[in-house]
């Protein structure tokens, strides 16, 4: 069942209580939709997705999927207390007026059992539909519907996700040592899939066929996540946005509040680049 959530327009959120301060240069947007954090596994930037969060705050925030990573849960059990903290502070958020709507992926597929409910004020929805500030209905779904692996072979989905996580933890070893050297942060997985060319066709199949799904179903684009590559672009007429991930490249897609639709690229709290440039790395704005 889809949801839409323009006529019920949330308080202002992340006002500062009487004993907090927002932080400098901290930025409020109508809207903020991030996706595959996977807590759960070694792999989640949860301390950067915090400095984010820290940073940024909305009137709408929507989590579009892998938020808890269930797959890995199932086969280790992985919860530090950053982990528990990306928690505590989406619900504290939800606490202060903003309006959470969780549409679950394929990694925390369980959570599809729970659509329909609120929990602590987050709202568990199948997909969703945004109307943005300058009116344009946008269809948000997590996107593993469009990936005939999950779909139909899901034993070399979980084959894959093992691979990725050894792709991964030789990522955090790397970038560790690129740290070291006063050298930015790098993915290695996102350089291979950039590399191999059925990477490259799968990801662009995926795109195409996402847009076409929400030029079918009467929308002017869709926000999705899934195959963890940040993008926004027109496709055949249909805006498609993905917002990519908190694993590798550390996104998020942020709608302002004349309606504006934009990929934020977190560097952290100590980057040397300005925190208000970093909106305009991205050049796509749309």
């Amino acid at each position: 069942m889809k949801h839409s959530f323009e006529s019920m327009m949330p308080v202002r959120s992340e006002e500062p209580s009487h004993d907090e301060e927002l932080p400098p240069g901290h930025q409020h947007y109508r809207s903020i939709f991030i996706s595959d954090l996977h807590l759960g596994t070694p792999g989640c930037q949860a301390i950067e997705l915090l400095e984010f969060l820290k940073h940024h705050s909305s009137d709408y925030l929507y989590l579009v999927g892998d938020i808890i990573d269930g797959w890995q849960l199932r086969r280790r059990w992985f919860w530090p207390q950053a982990h528990n903290d990306v928690v505590q502070k989406l619900l504290r958020r939800g606490r202060k007026g903003c309006r959470i709507i969780y549409v679950p992926g394929n990694h925390d597929e369980f959570a599809r059992g729970f659509t329909d409910h609120q929990f602590g004020g987050i709202e568990m929805v199948e997909d969703a539909v945004h109307i943005t500030a300058d009116g344009r209905r946008l269809w948000i779904t997590h996107g593993d519907y469009f990936d005939g692996v999950v779909q139909y072979a899901k034993w070399i989905a979980y084959l894959g996700d093992t691979l990725y996580g050894v792709a991964l933890n030789l990522n955090r070893y790397l970038n560790k040592v690129r740290a070291r050297m006063g050298l930015p942060y790098w993915s290695l997985s996102a350089y291979l899939k950039q590399k191999v060319k059925k990477a490259v066709n799968f990801v662009s199949d995926f795109e195409v066929a996402v847009a076409n799904e929400a030029r079918r179903q009467g929308f002017q684009g869709v926000v999705c996540g899934h195959i963890h590559r940040a993008e926004i672009r027109e496709i055949d007429g249909i805006l498609y946005c993905n917002d990519g991930d908190w694993v590798e490249s550390r996104t998020a897609l942020v709608e302002h509040f004349d309606g504006r639709l934009e990929l934020l690229y977190w560097q952290g709290e100590s980057a040397e680049q300005p925190r208000a440039q970093l909106a305009q790395m991205q050049p796509a704005t749309v």
